[in-house]
């Protein structure tokens, strides 16, 4: 593809917002723009870093729109990309449960979307994949370390949304009927699988120290999700499993931080004022400096969006680096999240009103729309 130069546009670089050009070449930031390249004018548009969404699966929602909707995960995938990038998105974790609940969040399915991820081309935009592991499934874990390295995941998060309460105590869990038939199980049938998982508890904190010491020594990242007390995340960090993510409580998050410890947030939690489940707000917690990154969870448009709402009390450049930079720093993505040379051309373009007129993940062209496509086109 011809070298590009783009013109006249406010570029996010070095933590400010400036009006300057911005040159781009074979996949890469250049510092200067190359003879012959292609000039576009793009006053009145702002040139920002690609977002790097660290934790989503709101893919689910391309790959079976319904259940048994669809057989080519290829093909979802492609919708799924096509949603990231028409978001400004340039590099997303599909965060692919791996869990009792069965369905879509079963083993099965996490093997087939690793399979499909692998032959999938992105066309510049990088999708990844996090195995979000039960951490009760005792018996799965010598198969999931076998698919970690069969299919180079590079991120496994530890998860039990057991109902351990309600199990303890005897009672049926709420919503059984509608969990068992996406899980192809019967009521009485998943009920009982959760009452074994759950009598096996005590085995679990040893067995996940053994796994978290293996899957550390493969350079894997490790997080945790729904810490609720700094004891729990000090549980975690002593394996090794250092990222925080979406910390129910204050308390939680601000124990990891005083480590050193990354915390994601939902992005939704910032755009709707507060969590849907009563839990911390996420925009409480961005405020007081205790969140590393923000991420789209279950809704992608939500990044773009709180990174704006974010601005008038961050500044521009603090907001956006949270679907950004930061992230990418997080993951240890050291060629992205930043406009400079020789970095990934990973790009969004917004318009005055904020909405994404074009995204460019390795200097390809993933969305283009409205007044800026048109710029493009002259």
């Amino acid at each position: 593809m011809r070298p590009l130069l783009l013109t006249g546009a406010e570029v996010l670089r070095e933590g400010r917002l400036s009006t300057g050009d911005l040159a781009i070449a074979e996949g890469t930031i250049l510092p200067a723009a190359p003879t012959g390249a292609r000039r576009v004018d793009l006053t009145g548009f702002r040139i920002l870093p690609g977002i790097v969404d660290a934790h989503g699966d709101g893919f689910e929602r391309h790959l079976a729109p319904r259940r048994g909707a669809m057989t080519d995960l290829g093909a979802g995938l492609a919708a799924a990309e096509a949603d990231f990038a028409a978001n400004g998105v340039t590099t997303a974790v599909l965060a692919q449960f791996w869990s009792w609940e069965g369905g879509m969040r079963g083993p099965d399915f996490a093997r087939r979307l690793l399979a499909a991820l692998d032959a999938f081309d992105g066309g510049g935009t990088d999708l990844r994949a996090q195995l979000r592991f039960e951490t009760h499934l005792l018996d799965d874990y010598a198969a999931l370390e076998e698919v970690v390295a069969a299919h180079r995941v590079p991120c496994v998060v530890f998860n039990d949304h057991l109902p351990h309460a309600r199990l303890a105590a005897g009672r049926r869990p709420p919503r059984l009927a509608g969990q068992a038939l996406k899980s192809g199980r019967s009521p009485e049938a998943h009920l009982a699988l959760m009452q074994r998982l759950h009598a096996r508890g005590p085995e679990v904190p040893a067995a996940l120290d053994a796994l978290a010491a293996r899957l550390s020594a493969r350079d894997v990242l490790m997080g945790s999700h729904d810490d609720r007390t700094a004891g729990d995340r000090a549980a975690w960090r002593a394996r090794g499993v250092r990222i925080a993510e979406f910390p129910e409580t204050r308390e939680a998050a601000e124990a990891a931080v005083a480590a050193g410890d990354p915390v994601v947030m939902g992005a939704p939690n910032v755009v709707r004022g507060g969590s849907h489940d009563g839990k911390v707000a996420a925009e409480e917690l961005v405020e007081a400096g205790l969140v590393t990154a923000l991420a789209s969870d279950y809704h992608v448009p939500s990044l773009r969006a709180a990174a704006l709402k974010l601005a008038p009390q961050l500044g521009f450049a603090a907001a956006w680096a949270l679907v950004s930079e930061r992230p990418a720093a997080m993951l240890g993505l050291a060629d992205r999240g930043r406009l400079e040379p020789g970095l990934r051309a990973d790009l969004v373009v917004l318009d005055a009103s904020g909405r994404v007129g074009a995204t460019f993940a390795a200097g390809v062209p993933r969305y283009m729309a409205g007044a800026v496509a048109a710029r493009f086109l002259d």
